[in-house]
């Protein structure tokens, strides 16, 4: 395998935005130099003491005004990540591309007239939750549908998609999920990140070719229903081949819900009798799928939220040193995000199936291992990666030298620098820690192969061991030369808790491609999903460095621009991305800062220039011209989302010291400049490395 002389190779070869001349220095020259703590969504950073569930999810619905604003009309396909990330129907499927919803009066009243008794609570939970405005779009959606089906009409493409935006509370999403489904039959709702997205259902237009519609109605407000010991019955039917299609289709579809019999009426004639087909819930299927709400309130999972503190401590150690102290999985965890290794951080996480008290007890084995949890509350639900509002660093550069052949006053070129920077901003590149240490295989590169689903390969990738003599590369070489699973586990130090996960899934699955799908398996999704972000992110760095290269700080007709200035970094829905006129251009309608980049998914669009032939070009290179960026075998899909090509850091302060502690003396420029460090202070937003902010101020790779 070629190896990779220097990972800094990468990055010194990256753009700049500023053009000061910086400084040289050393940072993380110890954990406690690199201090990291996350700003949570109410803006309140996560070590301060805190009596109240921070991330609790809310109570109160929404105003019906706000949630009528957010409803739009999406043709984008949702992300099927992961099944648990998801609320989703199981009746799923839909086929059908219009996105005009118009009025149609009378199917609406078509509607109307299937809606019985048994149903005037869910209309009236629909009107109450969604307000009219909502919930008229939302009948105009569904007659559309109808009314497309009624028609006949052979329909291609994305199926149509109606959003009712963000629930906070999942009761309320349990509600308005059953209320659409007892309504609409003919409709599926899925959930992702609390908002509820509604869709066609292939199913129900399937079995109105078998049965009547009014059959198909009723039967699919039965399967959603699941009422306890209850049945439902097709009409009568003589024909012998038609039962067994209908008997085919329900076992095929909902085999592992329900059971189907034929049972022939009383009153008929032996020569040709009618037989009815009769469903019910399987006994142990049914206990198992079925839960009223107050069913899923009485079994609520326990969740507890707590802040931890780890020193010099790569997160997925902690992670597991946790779940071994607690009894339960990694996967149990959730946070919003990832942290350094060799620094001080502090980051809220949740863990489900641990009561507070639980935790609590653990705490002095923790801080055996450098670590520290406190803040320690029941909330309702887990944590998801992004829901945070951004990081606060303090940072300590040490041995502040000037750039070779720099005879200026160094504290004149850092003030520069700092000043520069906070202006003008810095260029948003993705961290080196994005894709690793290692000098032979990163994580990008891995992330590459399992998406041309080679696991076998990623797999082996994994195992590359460094150019050291220690346990852990040695353990490493052993498998690469053996593929002895079982025998390298007892060499793996018992801290590489990746490591020992994935090779005891190939003691047991073997070294094939189908074992290596299910080693995969070890980690959790979030730890999957990383290794393709992390190829994702190598692209976007070089698509900015190639943008700023060709086009410079000009925006430029084909470029993305953001209308939103508030959003988040990597947040940004396509609703709020423009793509440049010539005319725009000609005017300097928009801003250097607004413009965005796309992270590499299945839901983004390009720019129109050369940066978007660029992307093509690439993609060719990489092998990946017909990828779909979806992963089935892993589970994994991967939608893509917009990053702006600039950032600023916000509140930053700054203090020039001398190495034991006292303030550099202001005036005067004569310093002995091995002496001077720097403590500086800033906030970034979600997903912005403070080490690339670093890199903008002095203009020097670490």
């Amino acid at each position: 395998m070629e190896e990779d002389t220097d990972f800094r190779i990468r990055f010194s070869s990256l753009c700049f935005i500023t053009d000061h001349v910086g400084f040289r220095g050393t940072i993380k020259s110890s954990p406690s130099d690199f201090v990291v703590i996350e700003i949570d969504e109410q803006g309140e950073l996560v070590n301060k003491a805190s009596d109240k569930p921070v991330y609790k999810v809310t109570k109160v619905l929404p105003e019906p005004n706000n949630l009528a604003k957010k409803a739009k009309v999406d043709l984008q396909i949702l992300s099927f990540e992961e099944t648990s990330n998801q609320e989703v129907s199981t009746l799923a499927g839909s086929s059908s591309d219009d996105h005009n919803f118009v009025p149609c009066s009378e199917k609406e009243d078509t509607i109307k007239d299937r809606t019985y008794k048994g149903e005037e609570e869910s209309v009236d939970v629909l009107g109450s939750l969604l307000g009219e405005k909502t919930n008229e779009l939302l009948n105009q959606f569904a007659c559309d549908i109808k009314e497309k089906w009624d028609s006949k009409t052979e329909l291609t493409g994305p199926p149509p998609e109606f959003s009712l935006g963000r629930i906070l509370d999942k009761n309320q999403r349990a509600t308005l999920h059953s209320a659409i489904r007892q309504k609409f039959p003919f409709l599926i709702t899925v959930g992702k990140n609390c908002e509820i997205v509604v869709r066609p259902n292939l199913e129900y237009k399937e079995l109105c070719h078998l049965v009547s519609e009014e059959e198909a109605f009723d039967f699919f407000k039965y399967l959603d229903a699941k009422k306890e010991n209850s049945k439902f019955t097709f009409k009568p039917d003589t024909n012998k081949e038609h039962r067994k299609a209908v008997h085919h289709f329900v076992n095929k579809k909902f085999g592992n819900l329900v059971e189907t019999k034929s049972f022939p009426e009383l009153s008929d004639s032996a020569d040709n009798p009618n037989v009815v087909i009769t469903v019910r819930f399987r006994v142990k299927a049914h206990k198992h799928w079925k839960r009223s709400l107050l069913e899923c309130q009485g079994r609520k999972d326990t969740y507890t939220a707590f802040t931890l503190r780890k020193e010099n401590l790569e997160m997925f150690e902690a992670v597991g040193f946790l779940a071994v102290k607690l009894g339960v999985i990694p996967s149990d965890f959730s946070y919003a995000g990832l942290k350094d290794k060799k620094a001080i951080t502090y980051q809220a996480m949740v863990v489900r199936k641990v009561t507070p008290e639980r935790l609590k007890n653990i705490e002095k084995e923790v801080e055996k291992k450098r670590m520290n949890v406190f803040n320690i509350r029941p909330v309702e639900d887990s944590l998801r990666l992004g829901q945070l509002k951004g990081n606060h660093f303090d940072i300590v550069i040490r041995n502040l030298k000037n750039q070779i052949n720099d005879s200026a006053n160094l504290r004149e070129r850092i003030l520069e620098a700092i000043e520069n920077v906070k202006n003008k901003g810095f260029v948003n590149y993705y961290g080196p820690q994005r894709f690793g240490m290692g000098r032979k295989v990163h994580t990008d590169q891995i992330g590459l192969t399992l998406l041309k689903s080679e696991t076998v390969k990623a797999v082996k990738l994994f195992f590359t061991p460094e150019d050291l003599d220690d346990p852990v590369n040695r353990a490493k070489k052993y498998f690469l030369q053996t593929e002895d699973a079982k025998g390298t586990l007892s060499l793996m130090p018992e801290f590489k808790v990746r490591e020992r996960a994935l090779l005891d899934s190939l003691h047991r699955f073997g070294v094939t491609e189908e074992g290596c799908i299910q080693a995969w398996f070890s980690f959790p999704h979030s730890m999957r999903i990383f290794y393709v972000h992390a190829y994702s992110s190598k692209i976007w760095n070089e698509a900015v460095s190639y943008r700023l290269a060709t086009y410079g700080s000009r925006v430029v007709e084909g470029d993305l621009v953001c209308l939103d200035e508030d959003a988040d970094n990597e947040q940004l829905p396509s609703s709020k991305v423009h793509l440049v006129t010539e005319e725009e251009e000609s005017a300097n309608t928009y801003a250097i800062h607004q413009v965005v980049l796309p992270v590499l998914g299945y839901n983004i669009q390009y720019p129109k220039n050369k940066v978007g032939q660029w992307y093509q070009e690439v993609l060719s290179r990489d092998g990946l011209q017909t990828c779909k960026f979806k992963i089935p075998t892993l589970k994994l899909n991967v939608p893509g989302c917009y990053r702006k090509i600039l950032k600023h850091p916000c509140n930053l302060s700054y203090q020039l010291m001398e190495d034991h502690g006292i303030d550099v003396k202001k005036e005067g420029s004569h310093i002995d400049e091995a002496t001077l460090s720097l403590l500086i202070s800033f906030d970034l937003d979600a997903s912005c490395y403070a080490t690339v902010c670093l890199r903008e101020i002095m203009k020097h790779d670490f």
